[in-house]
């Protein structure tokens, strides 16, 4: 596998512009970082979302690898989890109760019986500000929003700050801070659905290989919520531990846990747990064009969704109509529900001790 090296170590550059109007008005912008190497990739304000992403193929040929819109109006006007950041609690919490310190809270009930990536108005939804746009060895855009105590029913005032640096090597970092004034809880990560073969291909990712260093995954039941139990991979449809078609069993009804997540909708144990530094969550290769992704990240879990309520009725960037399987998601996180699961650890967060969870998008080619 060949690294996509820079010809000048210092030559990433980071581009400010606008991004056009909301339908209400409101100006987007967004930045683009750009490397010598081919790889670019665009944030927007709307969400702190990683617009674009664009990387070169075995034969030097770029495509953005990401889904979304081509306009900024259209993730208001039609919206899905396309490559924004999510929050306060990426993931489900069940009925969207959770309790701290003896006090229960409430969260708006936005997937039938749960709260989903934040409620109603999570942080996608949310216009960030552009507080730093940096170029160099890494070109970098620093985004920060406040949400308030109350806030989709969260406690505590919460000030986050999303940075994105890409470098002359393929990789695109991304840092998630947050501060709080009060108790509460705090999961973030990033949306993206992939298509190594380009956005909008005609195969879509079945053919596309994954490999996940996780030799347990959390089942789910019929409101995929988490059990509770960690579930060896060995012998099931799940195990990922060598590379994997992705399509080579998603539509598999013999495994009842891909017919309640109509595919894969699932969070997988890293064997690696909760690390200091980035390590890898997940590795996919692209077979016809070469293009490898590769998920790092600091967190125990990495929530595999294989695009299964993508229905043909979003009309995506280039005009194209996105159907089931035509993107994957790789979503590094703590494992869903787990304010209600205390055998999964902490999402707490408290005064004078910050969340930061670190993550990386690193892409490269194989020859």
């Amino acid at each position: 596998m060949a690294g996509l090296t820079g010809t000048n170590a210092s030559a990433a550059t980071a581009q400010r512009a606008a991004f056009g109007t909301l339908p209400d008005g409101t100006a987007i912008e967004a930045v683009t970082l750009t490397g010598t190497n081919g790889v670019s990739a665009r944030i927007m304000t709307l969400g702190a979302t990683l617009q674009s992403f664009n990387a070169p193929d075995r034969n030097g040929k770029v495509a953005d690898i990401t889904l979304g819109y081509d306009d900024a109006a259209s993730y208001v006007t039609n919206p899905n989890f396309w490559g924004q950041t999510v929050g306060r609690y990426a993931n489900r919490i069940a009925g969207g109760k959770f309790t701290i310190d003896g006090k229960s809270y409430q969260l708006p009930l936005n997937d039938k019986t749960n709260s989903l990536h934040g409620g109603t108005k999570g942080f996608d939804k949310y216009i960030w500000r552009i507080a730093d746009v940096k170029s160099g060895p890494q070109a970098s855009v620093t985004m920060v929003m406040r949400s308030a105590a109350g806030d989709q029913g969260y406690p505590g005032n919460l000030d986050v700050t999303v940075t994105y640096s890409l470098d002359d090597k393929g990789a695109l970092t991304i840092d998630f801070q947050a501060k709080t004034d009060a108790p509460t809880i705090v999961n973030l990560t990033n949306h993206a659905l992939f298509d190594l073969a380009g956005e909008g291909s005609a195969g879509g990712i079945y053919a596309q290989k994954m490999t996940v260093p996780a030799t347990r995954y959390t089942p789910v039941n019929q409101a995929l919520i988490p059990t509770g139990e960690l579930t060896p991979v060995a012998g099931t449809v799940f195990d990922f531990t060598r590379p994997r078609a992705i399509g080579q069993s998603v539509r598999d009804g013999r495994d009842p846990q891909i017919v309640i997540g109509r595919g894969y909708d699932h969070n997988f144990v890293l064997d690696k747990g909760a690390t200091a530094q980035p390590e890898l969550a997940a590795r996919v290769e692209d077979p016809a064009s070469g293009r490898v992704l590769e998920v790092l990240t600091t967190e125990p879990g990495v929530q595999f969704y294989s695009g299964n309520f993508i229905d043909g009725s979003y009309v995506g960037k280039n005009r194209h109509v996105y159907r089931m399987g035509d993107g994957f998601a790789l979503e590094p996180q703590k494992f869903p529900n787990t304010p209600n699961q205390p055998s999964f650890g902490s999402a707490r967060v408290d005064p004078g001790k910050p969340y930061h969870h670190r993550m990386v998008y690193r892409v490269s080619v194989a020859r």
